[in-house]
């Protein structure tokens, strides 16, 4: 007797470097996800400078974005972003895993960031890949009470 196959739920994900034609809608899943987003100067200043700016995406479709300055052996991440409906599935982690490599590909010695402190899952994620809290950065962050200090974390690549 022949064993029936299943059709394959395997998914394609891919990652791809963020061109100024993607800046429109890496614009609209950021006014998604955040009360208070980047700019679109935000992201074309970043792309124009040289900053590693990549999407992630499962099947073509957009799930992700991250943006990274790198300096001497430093990389600076400034941006990682899954998109409300593609979290808790394990997204953020590849895309973090994606800019570790390209760091580390660059040079680059440590990763640094910051992150709000209302942003539990975000210092989970982080932590989870043993970054560490290394100084506090005093009304960094736009809020809806004013500003919002960050945590500046750090990480050995």
């Amino acid at each position: 007797m022949a064993a029936v196959l299943a059709p394959s739920s395997a998914t394609a994900i891919d990652f791809a470097p963020m061109r100024a034609d993607d800046v429109d809608a890496v614009i609209a899943a950021e006014q998604r996800i955040y009360d208070f987003p980047w700019t679109r100067g935000n992201f074309t200043d970043s792309l124009a400078a040289g900053y590693g700016a990549w999407l992630l995406h499962e099947d073509g479709v957009m799930l992700g974005y991250a943006v990274m300055m790198l300096a001497v052996d430093e990389a600076h991440l400034l941006n990682l972003s899954i998109l409300p409906e593609a979290r808790r599935r394990g997204f953020g982690s590849r895309l973090l895993r994606q800019m570790f490599a390209v760091a580390r590909g660059k040079g680059a010695k440590r990763m640094l960031l910051e992150v709000r402190p209302s942003n539990v899952s975000g210092i989970g994620l982080y932590r989870h890949f043993d970054f560490i809290a290394i100084g506090e950065r005093r009304g960094y962050y736009a809020a809806h009470h004013g500003r919002e200090d960050a945590i500046v974390m750090a990480r050995d690549l």
